[in-house]
């Protein structure tokens, strides 16, 4: 993934965390990410908080809590909108759509979609 650094302190990190959610780890890619958002600058920690707060959600739907996957998938996604579509070199435009599938899924009972993964822009 080449994407400009955007000044993060731990990109091999971040990558570490992006590459764990897409494993559906998504317990270990909480704490990756948490280590990197800790460090972040100022501009990238609500884009960050947004991520992990995702991966929680995530977490939470593996382990059966429905009631916690709604309420932090509702906060990450509202973390990252005003985000550019490609911030971190993460396809977010793609990623804003699959998480919009979830939310409808929740809302009217339907399917699940398949797990979301954090895509490299362009590839």
């Amino acid at each position: 993934m080449h994407s400009c650094h955007n000044g993060w302190m731990d990109q091999e990190a971040f990558l570490r965390g992006i590459q764990l959610f897409n494993e559906a780890e998504f317990f270990e890619a909480h704490e990756v990410l948490e280590d990197v958002w800790r460090a972040a600058p100022v501009a990238e920690k609500r884009f960050l908080q947004g991520l992990i707060q995702i991966a929680v959600a995530f977490h939470h739907h593996s382990t059966g809590n429905l009631v916690g996957t709604h309420s932090l998938l509702e906060r990450g996604t509202r973390n990252l909108d005003g985000s550019p579509d490609d911030f971190g070199g993460i396809d977010i435009s793609k990623l804003r759509r699959v998480l919009a599938t979830w939310r409808d899924a929740f809302a009217d009972g339907g399917n699940e979609p398949p797990l979301p993964r954090m895509e490299p822009r362009g590839e």
